[in-house]
């Protein structure tokens, strides 16, 4: 049977983009489940399956709907316990916990500052006007002014992952010799961004952007049905300034 995923799309249905929908996206993958992806807009949201949640992720399996990323890794895991193991057991789930709390808190706010005028840029007109009035009114700045500190914020950024750069010379996954959904939480934030923006957020030597390119090869090469976002206007037009 095939699992329903409700997906964060902006104007191209084709572009899923959202950090926790790729999570479940991977976690579906890694199990081996056949998906059908539900393209979804911002102002769709509260529709999905009656209102069941205010954001998604959400999953349809037969009659069973599941909201939130980390509650559907659950699922799959005791759905599904014949197939590959996405925590293999209690420490694992610890484990992931503890990675998406530093995720969420360390990966998350920088990806917003180097891509929130390209996410803004990925929607139609209404759901371009729901993401700045609803970001503008979070952040209590323009979102010009929060793509602004992208640069400056950079290095900062790069530092912040060597606790995970430091820990990948040991092992070539999070999850040790191979993938567990501690993996697709840091995945989900870095293939935000790869979707989002063209902005370099690491450089090619570094170890934690050969592990993505890793989880990108997995399972038959998932994270590269959706193509990196190629330069825009806005780019190209600081391009030309930085010159």
């Amino acid at each position: 049977m095939t699992i329903l995923l409700y997906d964060l799309v902006g104007r191209d249905a084709a572009r899923p983009f959202s950090p926790h929908c790729w999570k479940a996206a991977m976690a579906l993958a890694h199990k081996g489940l056949d998906i059908t992806s539900v393209p979804t807009r911002f102002l769709e949201v509260p529709k999905v399956e009656g209102g069941v949640a205010k954001l998604i992720p959400v999953i349809r399996d037969g009659e069973t709907v599941v909201a939130d990323s980390f509650a559907i890794a659950l699922y799959l895991e005791e759905a599904y316990p014949e197939r590959p193991t996405l925590f293999s057991g209690d420490g694992g789930k610890a484990t992931a916990r503890f990675i998406e709390r530093w995720s969420q808190l360390t990966i998350h706010p920088y990806v917003t500052t180097a891509a929130i005028l390209d996410l803004h840029a990925m929607q139609d007109e209404a759901n371009a006007a729901y993401f700045r009035q609803n970001r503008e009114q979070r952040f209590g700045k323009r979102l010009e002014a929060v793509y602004a500190t992208r640069d400056a914020g950079l290095a900062g950024f790069r530092a912040s992952l060597e606790p995970l750069r430091s820990m990948l010379g040991y092992q070539p996954f999070i999850g040790g010799p191979s993938p567990l959904f501690a993996d697709y939480i840091v995945f989900g934030a870095l293939q935000w961004a790869r979707i989002a923006t063209p902005y370099r957020l690491l450089d090619d030597t570094d170890v934690v952007a050969q592990w993505f390119e890793r989880c990108l090869d997995l399972h038959g090469g998932f994270g590269r049905t959706v193509a990196a976002a190629a330069i825009s206007r806005l780019e190209a037009g600081q391009s030309h300034l930085d010159s």
